[in-house]
């Protein structure tokens, strides 16, 4: 696999995404103090051939993981297995491109309906009859 897809027309070359394996944090007794099985995943995006659409998209994410220097960063440590985490961290950030690649569909702005308008003002109106009735009632 030296291809990631992210859609249809949008590839992402494995060689442009840098790993490196780190030790992972919390507890796991002595195995965790020895092995590095936790991954970071760095993606350069203003290095990386995704289109330039995609790059600004990916940019305009409001999402941790990218710093201001347009480098995604996703740390996996979810697995005991190095290969397990590096797959983890892929997955992930296949997720993250995918998100940003989606098109999203501009909202119309929509005006109510005469009937619904009319609707409301009547059931306001009603609500507003059924309270002056709870008033106090008057002596003769």
């Amino acid at each position: 696999m030296t291809n990631l897809k992210i859609n249809n027309w949008v590839f992402l070359d494995l060689d442009e995404i840098e790993f490196s394996a780190i030790r992972a944090q919390g507890s796991g007794g002595q195995n965790v103090n020895k092995v590095s099985s936790a991954i970071h995943l760095r993606l350069d995006i203003g290095k990386s051939t995704l289109p330039d659409f995609l790059q600004k998209k990916i940019l305009a994410l409001a999402d941790q993981r990218i710093s201001n220097s347009g480098i995604i960063v996703i740390k996996a440590q979810r697995f005991r297995s190095q290969d397990k985490n590096r797959d983890d961290a892929i997955e992930r950030l296949l997720v993250l491109l995918k998100k940003a690649a989606k098109n999203t569909k501009t909202r119309r702005t929509t005006k109510p309906s005469r009937s619904s308008q009319r609707k409301r003002m009547d059931s306001k109106t009603k609500r507003g009859k059924t309270k002056a009735l709870r008033g106090k009632v008057g002596r003769q």
